[in-house]
């Protein structure tokens, strides 16, 4: 094992099988973690940030989630419509309700706001950008709704985001539908919006795999940090 896995495994706690790879921009790195466990991956993103200094570097985690249920900090519990059986986890991110599952790409956005200069409206802004940009280069036109944090095709929603922020550095992050079973979604208001559709890439006309959709949006949220620090 490297030194960079046994640095991987003390910091997610999610198995050292992860790969350990130099983003190409901005000094970030990303970890791809495959298939994990929401909650044991929550935990690994508290450790890594309370441990953070200011030698600490920025980094991207990318992942799927076993099936899970999640709830904002505020969120309401009457968002959940039916009982399903699939875990409900309350979290410690901002928004509501959301579904998690595998064919589900998760970015998980760990980010020094002070060194980067960034506000939270800002970071909302630049991941939301990334999402749009990816789907523009596959002829898909997507689009922020006004007081709604995600982004939208029409009406339907492809991509949530939930953010916290401790000491100036930033956790969670967005989750991209691709190739899911998108049923679990009716079970709940999505972000508490009842009735809110919700699409994915691959009903869009996009053929790329949640891992190539992974690697597509880190790419595109690393050109689009590296964008704000000029």
């Amino acid at each position: 094992m490297s030194g960079e896995q046994r640095d991987l495994k003390a910091h997610t706690r999610v198995g050292a099988a992860a790969d350990f790879l130099p983003a190409s921009q901005t000094g970030l790195r990303v970890r791809r973690l495959g298939l994990t466990n929401y909650q044991q991956t929550w935990q690994a993103m508290i450790d890594f940030t309370a441990a953070r200094n200011e030698r600490t570097g920025d980094e991207l985690w990318s992942c799927e989630h076993a099936p899970v249920l999640t709830l904002g900090q505020a969120g309401r519990p009457e968002h959940l419509l039916a009982d399903l059986g699939i875990p409900l986890v309350k979290t410690d991110r901002g928004g509501q309700i959301t579904y998690h599952g595998p064919g589900q790409v998760v970015i998980y956005v760990l980010l020094d706001l002070n060194r980067r200069r960034l506000k939270v409206r800002e970071l909302v802004e630049t991941i939301e950008q990334a999402v749009i940009d990816l789907l523009a280069g596959h002829g898909v036109v997507a689009e922020r709704h006004a007081g709604a944090p995600g982004v939208y095709v029409g009406a339907a929603k492809v991509a949530a985001l939930g953010l916290r922020v401790r000491r100036s550095c930033s956790y969670h992050g967005v989750s991209l539908n691709v190739d899911m079973d998108l049923s679990p979604f009716a079970a709940i208001n999505p972000c508490g919006y009842p009735g809110l559709p919700v699409t994915q890439t691959s009903d869009l006309g996009i053929t790329l795999s949640p891992s190539a959709a992974a690697t597509a949006l880190t790419e595109h949220l690393a050109a689009q940090l590296e964008r704000r620090q000029r």
